[in-house]
């Protein structure tokens, strides 16, 4: 059996319509919308409205952590466009979706990123890409639980929700064999991106889980460039499945 895996697909399609080749499913861990590309800032949804300029400021101040006056950025771009704000994001991200969950093939199980938009994904998802959060589904003899979404940060993305709530979602899975979710657990050597050089949250939630249920394997992506991008906790490897908008090559599990 052998199952790809993606995650941070940020609106790379042509590769996603291949991530399933050779695979007997394909798993996808969130972030299919593209709203701005750190490593071209002429690429998504957030350019596309207000030009290159403003995207490459916006980054600066984001990457600067200066949340404050990102915000206030972005508050009078939005005040000087003609379209409403939720309007334009939203046909902007149906779109993509549209192209995104067309490539998709057939099996796919698929969660939630943090830049996503839940409620908009049962318009796209096919009747061969089956979506999971907070539930658990057997693929190939092993038990699969995925989580999805992220917890809550400066950055307000789509998608974020409360520990509580995430934890509750995390705990519904019991015991699998391989635990799926978009953000990885609370280790600093897995939630460092080395090139934003700040940490991402990660779940405590994930990692008290995984100590206490041990499964196999844990996959996440979220954090594209991490310290680590494997490592192991007690019985559990522990697998950044990797930035698949840059690389365009899915990460394969095999039994």
């Amino acid at each position: 059996m052998r199952i790809n895996v993606v995650s941070d697909v940020h609106g790379n399609t042509a590769a996603l319509a291949k991530a399933g080749q050779g695979a007997d499913a394909l798993i996808c861990l969130g972030d299919l919308v593209l709203f701005l590309d750190y490593a071209d800032h002429s690429r998504g949804i957030f350019p596309d409205l207000f030009g290159v300029e403003n995207a490459d400021l916006i980054v600066e101040l984001r990457t600067a952590r200066r949340f404050d006056d990102a915000r206030e950025l972005g508050r009078r771009l939005w005040s000087e466009l003609e379209v409403d704000r939720d309007t334009a994001i939203e046909s902007a991200v149906r779109r993509q979706y549209a192209e995104l969950f067309a490539a998709f093939p057939t099996p796919t199980f698929a969660t939630y990123g943090n830049v996503d938009i839940p409620a908009l994904w049962p318009e796209y998802a096919g009747p061969g890409t089956t979506v999971l959060d907070g539930e658990r589904i057997e693929i190939g003899g092993r038990v699969f639980g995925f989580v999805g979404g992220g917890l809550r940060t400066p950055m307000r993305t789509p998608y974020e929700i409360s520990d509580e709530e995430y934890a509750a979602k995390v705990e519904a899975l019991g015991e699998v064999d391989v635990l799926c979710s978009h953000i990885p657990p609370d280790v600093p050597d897995l939630t460092y991106d080395t090139v934003a050089r700040r940490f991402e949250r990660g779940s405590r939630a994930l990692l008290d889980a995984i100590r206490r249920t041990r499964p196999r394997y844990a996959l996440f992506g979220h954090v594209h460039q991490p310290l680590a991008r494997r490592m192991r906790i007690g019985a559990t490897e522990c697998v950044n499945v990797g930035h698949f908008a840059a690389t365009g090559r899915p990460w394969s599990l095999e039994w």
